[in-house]
C-alpha cells in the first residue's frame, strides 16, 4: 500500500543484506543478535523507516524495510551500520577483541528493491507504450541528431 508525505507518495521496499567484516560469525550469541535487532528497530523509529522482517545470523544480517524516498539505499545503509557497530562495541567488549580492524561491518552490503504488484515487465511495457496511450500529446518523431 502507497504511503504519503507531504507531496509525495511513495512504495519502496528494501532488501538489505550486510556481513561482519571479514565474514567473521560474531553475530550468532542471542544477546548479541537480540541487541542488534533492539537498535535497528529504535532506527527505524528514529528515521522514520519501517522493519517488514528482520533476521541477524551469525555472520549476516537480513533486512527488508519500507522506506520513503529521502532514505536512498546507501544512505540508510551508512546510517544503520556505523550506529549499530558503534553500540554493539560499547555494549560488547568483546567484540572489539574479536574485530581488531576495529570496524564490525564489511565495506559492502546487497540492497534489492521489491515492488508488491508492480513487475520490473509492467514498468517496461508502461514506458514503452505511453506515445500509443496518448497520441494527442505527440507532435512528431524528434529530428535526426546532426
Amino acid at each position: 500500500m502507497p504511503h504519503s508525505g507531504a507531496h509525495t507518495r511513495w512504495d519502496i521496499k528494501y532488501h538489505l543484506v550486510w556481513i561482519p567484516k571479514y565474514r567473521r560469525r560474531v553475530l550468532g550469541s542471542l544477546p548479541k543478535a537480540e541487541y542488534l535487532k533492539w537498535i535497528l528497530r529504535r532506527l527505524a523509529a528514529e528515521y522514520s523507516f519501517a522493519i517488514v522482517e528482520l533476521e541477524v545470523m551469525p555472520d549476516h544480517v537480513h533486512m527488508f524495510v519500507e522506506a520513503p524516498p529521502r532514505w536512498a539505499p546507501a544512505r540508510l545503509m551508512n546510517i544503520i551500520k556505523s550506529i549499530t557497530a558503534r553500540e554493539m562495541f560499547r555494549k560488547f567488549e568483546d567484540l572489539r577483541e574479536q574485530m581488531w580492524a576495529g570496524a564490525l561491518w564489511a565495506d559492502g552490503y546487497y540492497v534489492g528493491t521489491v515492488g508488491d504488484k508492480v513487475t520490473t515487465e509492467a514498468v517496461r511495457r508502461y514506458i514503452r507504450d505511453q506515445r500509443k496511450e496518448l497520441p494527442e500529446l505527440d507532435d512528431g518523431r524528434a529530428p535526426e541528431a546532426p
